[in-house]
């Protein structure tokens, strides 16, 4: 296989010895059942295997029915607060409340608008990279994935501070509030690097605003002219909240506990974080979501026949359309059946931006094909659950409205979820528990060891 660049040279060499991992690596899938291995830590109906507890959030899929778990509306909550309620309120008192969320996931309660204030204040004072950070780091090698990007900043700074390794719990939550600062400059200030070194683009770096929320920084530091309508930031900031916490379980989540208990650093803690978001089962789901409508779009003669859309569909699960993966892309989620609450909220705020921005087209396609594919998905396979459209479903199109580059799909999604991170890396560096170690069992046969000669 040739490559112009002969450090990612794939040689005929490296094909044979791959082939021989392949071999070594496959385990018979059978054994799973024999040993009641919980493969991807699930039951079969999805159900996650309990390895811990959390007071920061609860994600609830079921209700108890004649002493049975039956399927129910999905319900997130947020140091038991129902998200519901707290988006509610929230935009019935017309403020922003990603921050306000924040200190709940940090302290466990409420703030005051004194507590409040005093936070936003502290996060302000944050906003602020090490002097030269920009240009000796963000600027130099600029990444094409922003989430790399991302993550080799957060090591980086672990050399700018001198306290890195200390896990005291006021030293942790400093670095947590700094991080959860940071996050929006060292995304957008990379993807504009890349823009620029890459692509030609005109560079600029905005200084963020203190006054401003995160959902306007981000926006502000974004956009050349750093304008952005009232609704723009309040999706946006609907947007961080929906993506800030989903319970101990998910994957980035618990690879913030299970790297955190083996009392690493911070910054290393929340790398590793970042690895596991970046992946495209986890956090790049969106991109899917939008790439699948473009094509769908393309397709389709008439966005509004419905018999038109679902053989379009139909097809996707055959693996005749798209990517050919036999996946409707934002459909279904491991945890909830009947609803995803955060899809449910978000759906009124995007309907409301696709009418200022003239999309209503668009929209109408969306939710034509969020009440068909559960149809069609319940129809054509076998589940053992309920479908419905995840937060992913309708938070691409959200994105792509407010103009914002596929490339920083998922570090919004980083920039929001921090804060959970966050959350439960206190959890844990203060409960000091027991470094984690699951069990593997070994299903390989001892052998004797073979001389050279007689291999």
């Amino acid at each position: 296989m040739n490559n112009s660049n002969p450090f990612c040279e794939i040689t005929p060499e490296l094909l044979h010895l791959s082939e021989q991992c392949q071999k070594s690596a496959v385990i018979d899938s059978d054994l799973y059942t024999k040993y009641d291995v919980k493969r991807g830590l699930r039951d079969i109906n999805g159900k996650g295997v309990l390895v811990g507890l959390t007071n920061i959030s609860e994600v609830c899929s079921t209700k108890t029915e004649n002493g049975k778990s039956v399927p129910a509306d999905g319900d997130l909550y947020y140091r038991g607060y129902n998200v519901k309620d707290i988006i509610a309120g929230i935009s019935e008192e017309s403020h922003f409340g990603f921050e306000e969320c924040t200190y709940l996931l940090l302290f466990g309660k409420l703030p005051t608008d004194t507590e409040l204030q005093e936070f936003n204040k502290m996060l302000g004072e944050y906003r602020s990279l090490p002097t030269s950070f920009v240009r000796d780091i963000i600027m130099k090698a600029p990444s094409r994935d922003m989430m790399n990007t991302l993550a080799r900043s957060v090591l980086t700074l672990y050399s700018y501070d001198d306290m890195a390794d200390d896990i005291s719990l006021p030293n942790v939550l400093r670095q947590c509030m700094q991080l959860i600062s940071l996050f929006p400059m060292l995304s957008v200030y990379g993807y504009q690097a890349y823009k620029h070194y890459h692509d030609g683009a005109s560079l600029f770096i905005h200084q963020p605003v203190p006054e401003y929320s995160t959902a306007e920084n981000i926006l502000h530091i974004l956009r050349a002219d750093s304008q952005f309508s009232p609704l723009e930031a309040k999706l946006l900031d609907i947007a961080l909240i929906l993506h800030m916490e989903h319970g101990g379980g998910n994957n980035s989540t618990f690879t913030t506990h299970l790297v955190s208990s083996s009392g690493t650093d911070t910054y290393s803690a929340i790398a590793a974080s970042l690895g596991s978001l970046k992946g495209p089962k986890h956090g790049g789901a969106n991109i899917k979501v939008v790439r699948m409508f473009e094509d769908m779009k393309e397709q389709l003669k008439d966005w509004t026949d419905e018999d038109e859309i679902t053989k379009y569909l139909t097809a996707l699960l055959h693996k005749e359309a798209f990517d050919n993966a036999g996946l409707i892309y934002g459909m279904g989620h491991a945890v909830y059946s009947l609803s995803d609450p955060r899809a449910v909220i978000f759906r009124t705020f995007v309907e409301k931006l696709s009418a200022e921005k003239g999309q209503e087209k668009e929209f109408a396609l969306y939710a034509a094909v969020e009440r068909l594919a559960p149809q069609i998905i319940a129809k054509e396979r076998k589940i053992y659950k309920g479908v419905s459209p995840n937060v992913d479903f309708f938070s691409g199109f959200a994105y792509s409205m407010l103009g914002l580059p596929v490339e920083l799909y998922t570090p919004i999604f980083a920039i929001a979820r921090i804060s959970g991170w966050s959350a439960h890396r206190l959890e844990e560096v203060a409960h000091n528990g027991k470094i984690m170690r699951p069990a593997y069992r070994s299903v390989i046969e001892h052998k004797a060891y073979l001389p050279m000669a007689n291999r």
